[in-house]
């Protein structure tokens, strides 16, 4: 090989090394890849709480690794308030109180502390917007019989409907833990509860809160007397996680805790 040509390889070669390490540069390491990835065990939500006894439960749905903020809190049963329109408009649905997610119920006139439910409502939109009456009235139409022979079905909380037909999930009988909330919540995302999946697909359309580039959130709140829950799933590229929000406060203050919690590790980036 002539001079020239080994000049010429040489060049190539430095070329070559210098390509491949800018490359490796670029590139996260593996274990630096690897710490960018959500650890579900090592969460600190602590800062999220500073002001507010409550809980958190993140639940990675395809390995099912759990994390929990506050165990006691996690296994302590409260009334569902208006999260419990999750599982009544599964059932109005499944027993035919309600056609579908447009099926009108016409607003009776009586004014209500909160203006938007102040009209006529679908199924949908009254999830949305938690408006009691309408789905006061669709358990009317399901019925005493058929809502409890339902409440065993799915095992929810401690099954107790003994405050009346229209109140009993409003600061009454009926109770479900924050862990149980987030069991309920991971079968109706895999769709492994008894309805029909029609009916599940339904209803987890309705729960749709927000819909980015990268995510998909489902949700639905509930407040009481100085309780706030927030629970649902979120859909993203990677993988995809149920979650529950249970404080001493309202379920605004239950809602925005969790958004910043999603937002701090990246479940919500778009």
């Amino acid at each position: 090989m002539n001079l020239k040509k080994r000049r010429l390889l040489a060049v190539l070669l430095i070329l070559i090394g210098a390509t491949v390490l800018f490359t490796c540069m670029q590139q996260p390491s593996g274990a630096n890849a690897a710490k960018e990835k959500l650890n579900i065990k090592k969460l600190d939500v602590d800062e999220f709480f500073a002001e507010r006894d409550g809980t958190f439960i993140l639940r990675e749905v395809k390995k099912g690794k759990t994390f929990i903020y506050n165990n006691e809190r996690a296994e302590q049963r409260f009334a569902p308030q208006s999260t419990f329109k999750v599982p009544n408009a599964l059932i109005g649905l499944q027993v035919g109180a309600v056609e579908d997610e447009y099926d009108i119920k016409y607003w009776d006139g009586v004014k209500r502390e909160i203006e938007i439910w102040n009209q006529d409502h679908t199924l949908g939109s009254g999830l949305r917007n938690s408006v009691v009456w309408y789905y006061q009235a669709m358990a009317r139409d399901i019925g005493e019989s058929r809502m409890e022979e339902w409440i065993h079905k799915i095992s929810y909380g401690n099954q107790d409907i003994s405050g009346g037909i229209d109140q009993f999930w409003l600061s009454s009988s009926l109770k479900i833990s924050p862990i149980e909330q987030v069991d309920f919540m991971e079968n109706l995302y895999r769709e492994n509860l008894p309805f029909d999946k029609d009916v599940m697909k339904t209803v987890k359309r309705m729960m749709i809160q927000t819909e980015g580039d990268n995510y998909t959130l489902y949700g639905k709140t509930g407040q009481g007397s100085n309780i706030g829950w927030y629970v649902g799933f979120i859909e993203t590229k990677e993988r995809d996680y149920v979650f529950v929000t249970n404080i001493s406060g309202t379920s605004a203050d239950a809602r925005n805790i969790t958004k910043d919690i999603l937002q701090k590790y990246h479940l919500t980036k778009e």
